[in-house]
């Protein structure tokens, strides 16, 4: 499996990060994403505006450094469309931006089912099964396997506490990522 955004986010083991939401109040909401044990951050998604545009929301890396912009598609062919599609973006050199993946969630609540493109191909390549909003979701490849699988923390917390198992060899920013969009589309930590 090649990584999505980039190696030094795989592991060679099934890793489980824990995911904590953060108020509104602190620094636009958002969500913590904390390593396996819970011992240090690995990534800080914050959204509400935070990079300066209303419906954008920034993945960083433990350090604060930015790892991916992720914003909503606007104009008239969205709004006449029937999915939204949401952009993932490397920040690069000089400030340019690089494609990494895009998101189109269906408008219809009877559909489940959020499929995910690599810029890469034609078709889509990942797939979200279940309910984000009960933490019951999976991401699933192409092929029907399970990349990622989200699950409620044996702690008390509730949905403002949860974890999220990446099976070996697939990107752990790229599937906290997809929760990023996940979250703003469900109206919790990210969106304003």
């Amino acid at each position: 499996m090649m990584p999505v955004i980039s190696k030094i986010y795989c592991s060679s083991s099934p890793t489980t990060l824990t995911v904590r939401k953060r108020p509104h109040v602190i620094n636009g909401g958002g969500f913590v994403v904390m390593n396996a044990g819970g011992h240090g951050v690995a990534f800080v998604v914050e959204g509400c505006g935070i990079l300066g545009v209303k419906g954008e929301v920034a993945l960083k890396d433990g350090d604060g450094g930015l790892i991916l912009s992720i914003s909503k598609r606007g104009g008239i062919a969205q709004a006449l469309s029937t999915r939204r599609r949401w952009c993932a973006y490397l920040t690069e050199f000089e400030g340019r931006k690089k494609p990494v993946f895009s998101l189109t969630d269906p408008k219809c609540p009877m559909s489940n089912a959020v499929r995910i493109h690599l810029d890469s191909s034609g078709g889509w390549d990942f797939q979200v099964n279940g309910s984000f909003v009960d933490r019951t979701c999976t991401v699933e490849d192409y092929r029907g396997a399970t990349v990622a699988q989200l699950g409620a923390a044996d702690m008390v917390g509730g949905k403002e506490l949860y974890q999220v198992t990446v099976q070996p060899g697939y990107d752990q920013a790229f599937i906290v990522g997809v929760l990023a969009v996940l979250d703003n589309i469900h109206g919790e930590s990210t969106r304003c």
